[in-house]
């Protein structure tokens, strides 16, 4: 069932509260493998609900229909040097799914990546959404520009719950300039805990650090990295770079990766493409205190296990063989 605007949306589920009968939603399908499996017999795509509605760029705010390809509204945002401060990522490597990511999808998932640390998440940006609740009801919360937050609790609610709460139509969100310059630094050959030390030590300094993440040794590389972001305009860059690399001397001396080099790296962190390769019928999201992520792992006896962090941290990537 595909819908093209929210009246046949409402429709097609009072229809289907009626007979009882669940619905699975479906965006652009490159998420299957995100959640639980949903055990229904009919699918509710937004493949027909496309297209920009709003982008207002003196306001810092975009808003679509909820079919519309994620990489649409970024080229938008990119035309007027703007993008979504969350940094969603893009699960087709890590599922090997060839679907088209959907803006809607990472309202419903709250999709967010390594900048989370810094600018928030999904649900933290999301300012406005319409959306048909279980009863065929067309809701709309929140608002089209940042001041106007009517209605903004039941946006954030909807966020992150996976559909479950209703099918959005229609999301609006507030996004920021893209940084003039973006740089790394990757210390190498630090263990899990120092590395995590390391991150935690650079995100409560006051050089505003917008991504931390620590890859073990054969996670894309054959030494350890640990990785330290800096954004902004290049000078102050180039000096938070300099007293970053001085606050972490006992870690060694760092590589400064900048442009493409910092751009692709931090991909590949969100996309946690490390773990594509060999794709493991089991991949763990798992939430942490930073300094219980590397006590996680040892305590750990899985063979052939794989796993890296995010969020300073915060965040533990784990990929293995799925249990008998």
């Amino acid at each position: 069932m595909i819908p093209a605007n929210d009246a046949e949306a409402a429709a097609v589920i009072a229809e289907a509260r009626k007979a009882r009968r669940p619905l699975a939603i479906c965006g652009g399908n490159s998420r299957a493998g995100l959640g639980r499996f949903a055990q229904t017999e009919a699918t509710l795509s937004t493949a027909d609900l496309l297209g920009i509605t709003l982008h207002e760029p003196a306001e810092l705010v975009i808003a679509a229909r909820a079919g519309t390809p994620l990489a649409e509204v970024e080229r938008k945002l990119g035309e007027d040097g703007q993008e979504l401060a969350f940094e969603p990522m893009d699960h087709r490597r890590l599922f090997g799914s060839r679907g088209e990511p959907t803006i809607g999808a990472v309202a419903a998932c709250n999709i967010s990546g390594p900048r989370r640390i810094a600018a928030g998440a999904a649900r933290d940006a999301l300012i406005g959404v319409r959306l048909v609740n279980g009863r065929g009801e067309v809701v709309k919360s929140g608002g089209r520009v940042v001041k106007n937050v009517t209605g903004l609790d039941l946006a954030r609610l909807v966020c992150g719950a996976y559909g479950t709460l209703g099918l959005l139509t229609e999301v609006t969100f507030r996004v920021r300039p893209k940084a003039e310059r973006s740089s790394t630094l990757a210390f190498e050959g630090l263990d899990d805990a120092r590395a995590i030390a390391a991150l935690s030590k650079g995100l409560g300094s006051p050089f505003e650090v917008s991504g931390a993440a620590h890859l073990p040794g054969g996670m894309g590389g054959d030494a350890a990295r640990t990785l330290l972001r800096i954004e902004g305009f290049s000078n102050s860059v180039e000096h938070r770079l300099g007293e970053l690399t001085r606050l972490l001397a006992d870690c060694g001396a760092p590589k400064v990766l900048d442009g493409e080099a910092s751009l692709f790296l931090w991909r590949d962190v969100r996309d946690a493409a490390v773990l594509a390769e060999p794709r493991e019928p089991a991949v763990w999201r798992i939430s942490v205190a930073p300094s219980n992520g590397p006590k996680l792992i040892a305590s750990l006896d899985v063979a052939g296990a794989r796993h890296f962090y995010d969020w300073g941290g915060g965040l533990v990537w784990l990929s293995c063989e799925a249990a008998g």
